[in-house]
């Protein structure tokens, strides 16, 4: 799942294009939430970093025809912003890919959505905005909610998987924050291009240093990676053109459908979570929204979202 919307709105928009725009995210949640069992799928013929490198340069090469007009007035800003945020996409969705080696769909993208409610709190330690009471009830909610679903049949604990997912939101609650610091200053096309070549060379080349060999060749592995690449391509795009009209908050709102839709997905591919992990699942969900309710007088500056 990659977050890289610039929130670059047109001022007042009419409702009928809010309907428009909201209706295109959700439909691109339901993408993402598919996107988990396909990597998962992807992984046991792959390692992580050649698949993210794959998946992401399928991604800049279908991106690049719309850019490529677009790049000679690339400023050294929007060239900063990519990199900056390539390299969170990057660490995420690394260590995302590297966890669904062990764990679930369903259980990674629960355990994924916790970057939400983890946002505000980044933002206090490097933007100095201070958090609202909702925030931190969402990340209470949030906390308690994945360590139901990581192991609810042997107690309380996060295996390896668990805590690797749980280590990549950090860098893609990052990556929101990135975002939302060069909001309104760039150009999208030009910036997602970036962002999108940036991942896929990172990744491609840490496979030396830490020992990842190609793998044989797979038609599982090209198909997964070339159609996730499509996947995330209309994403990106689809992201960066509602978020143009549809509020921050209420973006948020819409991705907070993404592990239902995985869960979903998942179960209907044979992915069965128990009771309690479900219950940790939703608990993830709620602390999603409960973390944009306005329950405080404390603001914390513009939805990243």
């Amino acid at each position: 799942m990659t977050h890289a919307a610039v929130l670059d709105r047109k001022p007042v928009p009419s409702r009928w294009l809010i309907g428009r725009a909201e209706l295109a995210l959700i439909g691109i949640t339901i993408l993402w939430g598919g996107t988990f069992l396909i990597v998962h799928g992807a992984v046991t013929h792959s390692g992580p970093l050649y698949f993210v490198g794959l998946r992401f340069g399928t991604a800049a090469l279908l991106t690049l025809p719309l850019a490529a007009p677009l790049l000679r007035g690339m400023t050294l800003r929007e060239l900063w912003a990519g990199l900056v945020i390539g390299l969170g996409i990057f660490a995420g969705y690394t260590l995302q890919t590297w966890g669904l080696q062990t764990i679930s769909s369903s259980s990674s993208a629960f355990i994924t959505a916790a970057y939400v409610p983890l946002v505000p709190v980044l933002q206090w330690i490097i933007l100095r905005r201070r958090p609202r009471l909702a925030s931190w009830i969402g990340v209470v909610l949030a906390f308690i909610g994945l360590l139901l679903v990581a192991a609810p049949q042997d107690g309380v604990k996060l295996g390896k998987g668990d805590l690797i997912t749980l280590v990549s939101t950090v860098p893609i609650a990052l990556e929101i924050i990135f975002i939302s610091l060069f909001a309104g200053s760039v150009n999208i096309l030009r910036v997602t291009v970036v962002q999108l070549a940036v991942t896929s060379l990172l990744a491609f080349a840490c496979m030396m240093p830490v020992g990842e060999a190609i793998p044989p060749f797979s038609w599982a592995v090209v198909i997964a990676a070339c159609g996730l690449g499509a996947m995330t391509a209309i994403i990106q795009l689809v992201m960066n053109w509602a978020q143009r009209t549809v509020s921050p908050t209420r973006a948020t709102l819409i991705y907070a459908g993404e592990p239902v839709w995985a869960g979903i997905i998942g179960r209907i591919a044979g992915d069965r979570l128990p009771p309690m992990a479900l219950l940790g699942g939703a608990m993830i969900v709620a602390a999603v929204i409960v973390s944009e309710l306005r329950l405080g007088k404390q603001a914390d500056g513009p939805s990243p979202a």
